[in-house]
């Protein structure tokens, strides 16, 4: 595990955009765990810019999953209005792994069962109103 101290919302972002330098070519799953407002969508936002996306990034809380295409697809999974795996296979899941794109999911812990321990596990931790703890597991970063 690796830990990081951000200070600023852009700083987080940053962080979002290292690890997209460590991730496999052929897709990888992001577990995000994180209170309301720790920074998640900001670290994705990052990792978007890390793929060479050039979208807005926005927290899919009502829409679930938000895909963002491009030489590299960014999957983006918001799982806080479902009470578990079985929705989320439900969705198609599997078809997303499958495409070989990055998948990113915010609220994990709601879907534990559908992760199968090759996961990258990122949690954020709120310290203030602009610092935040960010523990990452399953990668190196550069």
């Amino acid at each position: 595990m690796i830990v990081f101290i951000t200070k600023t919302e852009q700083e987080t972002e940053e962080l979002g955009r290292r690890l997209t330098e460590s991730l496999p070519e052929g897709g990888a799953v992001v577990a995000m765990y994180g209170e309301l407002g720790a920074g998640k969508t900001a670290f994705v936002r990052g990792m978007a810019r890390g793929l060479g996306l050039d979208c807005r990034v926005s927290s899919p809380t009502f829409t679930i999953v938000n895909e963002y295409l491009g030489a590299r697809e960014l999957i983006h999974f918001d799982m806080y209005r479902l009470s578990g795996a079985d929705e989320l296979f439900d969705i198609g899941w599997e078809d997303y792994l499958s495409r070989g794109a990055v998948c990113v999911v915010e609220w994990s812990e709601n879907v534990q069962d559908a992760f199968f321990g090759d996961e990258i596990a990122v949690r954020i931790e709120k310290l203030s109103d602009t610092e935040r703890r960010i523990a990452i597991e399953g990668a190196e970063l550069c």
